[in-house]
């Protein structure tokens, strides 16, 4: 048993050794496999460092001497610009544009002619309105009673021409009778007074005995009663003469009245037309705009109350004065609008102001004193709409407009 066992253990050394030589064989070949691939990996850096370096001389060579690519590609472009460039001004050249410009149109004002309290509205804002149509109601109550009046006063003025019309007939009758009667008065004046003086020499003449003293006295007063009744018999003649001149003073009364006549008439219209301008009505279509006015305000006359803008538009472009040379009415134009950028408009020139739009400013420019700067000038010019407008959308006044006119 000993034996064997020392048989067996010296086995198992002899295994432990031989395995323990072999371990130390196998750790050997890999720290040489290691280190192999250390060589390895260094030797390839240094290639791999070498050909860096190669490379960087090659780039700092391409440096200091670049290539024609880029020259090429810049020549390109900038002939691709001209061309454009070109193409752009060979497109342009008959046209003109300003961004200065917006739409115009007639804004008329409407203000009372008579005053009183708004007993009616018959409008809103904005709201279209065609001729003739009823917008408001003034109280009518006033200018009613004011017509009545008139029509009193024309009443009296016509019953008064009546009344010297008929004495225009009279006197035309009168005078001329009076004229004749006052020539019969100096006839038969002077007949009694030729009778008055023959009785006079007859008392004179005759025998003092024959007759007495208060026969005498009494011719003698009855020839002065015969002359005085001559002398008054004349005066009437010469005032009855006058007869053309009273009928022209009795025609003249008559011509009076008939002005009196003619006045209450006017007056009379007055106040038919103001009862009239109680009912404002529309002068033309178009939209109410700027409305201050509301049912049961006092209104005084003059005082604007609204405008109504026409449906008739315009624009009104200011181009520089330098931009007018070849510019010409009739022109046809292209109408861009701000607000509605795919509405595509077309019109014409309709008239080019005579007169740059500082000259008829409220504070004209005075070049003749102080340091002169010199501005390019903008002269208004009219363009009218021909076609392109829908109906459905009219163009409000004053928004911006960018017309392009066509130059011929």
């Amino acid at each position: 048993m000993t034996d064997n066992e020392d048989s067996t253990s010296g086995d198992d050394h002899r295994q432990r050794s031989q395995g323990s030589t072999n371990g130390e064989n196998r750790s050997g070949k890999a720290r040489d496999n290691h280190d192999n691939k250390d060589a390895d990996k260094s030797d390839e850096g240094g290639e791999k460092s070498g050909r860096g370096g190669g490379d960087d001389s090659e780039a700092g060579d391409t440096r200091k001497k670049p290539g024609k690519k880029p020259l090429i590609l810049l020549g390109i472009v900038v002939i691709l610009l001209a061309i454009v460039a070109l193409i752009w001004w060979f497109a342009t050249r008959n046209q003109v544009t300003t961004d200065d410009a917006y739409t115009d149109g007639n804004a008329v004002t409407m203000a009372p002619k008579v005053s009183g309290y708004v007993v009616k509205l018959a409008i809103n804002d904005n709201v279209y309105v065609h001729r003739g149509d009823l917008l408001l109601v003034i109280d009518k109550r006033d200018y009613e009673a004011q017509v009545d009046q008139a029509n009193a006063q024309l009443g009296l003025a016509q019953a008064q021409l009546n009344a010297a019309q008929v004495q225009l007939d009279i006197a035309r009758v009168q005078y001329p009778a009076q004229y004749r009667t006052a020539k019969a008065q100096v006839s038969s004046a002077r007949a009694n007074l030729t009778q008055a003086q023959a009785a006079y020499h007859r008392q004179h003449q005759v025998d003092a005995r024959a007759t007495s003293q208060q026969n005498i006295d009494t011719a003698d007063a009855q020839r002065q009663t015969a002359s005085a009744n001559v002398d008054q018999a004349k005066a009437r003649l010469q005032t009855a003469s006058l007869v053309p001149q009273q009928i022209r003073q009795a025609a003249a009364v008559v011509e009076e009245r008939r002005q009196q006549v003619q006045q209450a008439r006017a007056q009379l219209e007055q106040a038919e037309l103001n009862l009239s301008y109680c009912e404002v009505r529309a002068p033309s279509d178009g939209w109410i705009t700027k409305r201050n006015v509301q049912e049961g305000s006092f209104l005084q006359a003059g005082v604007s109350l609204f405008s109504i803008v026409t449906p008739q538009v315009w624009v009104t472009a200011n181009f520089k004065e330098s931009q007018l040379e070849r510019m010409r009415v009739g022109d046809k134009v292209r109408i861009g609008v701000d607000a509605w950028p795919d509405l595509d408009l077309h019109g014409h020139i309709d008239s080019i102001q005579l007169g740059s739009g500082s000259r008829f400013s409220a504070f004209p420019a005075e070049n003749a004193t102080g340091n002169f700067v010199k501005i390019v000038q903008r002269v208004p010019v009219k363009i009218v709409i021909d076609d392109g407008l829908p109906a459905n959308r009219p163009l409000p006044l004053g928004i911006s407009v960018t017309p392009k006119v066509y130059l011929k």
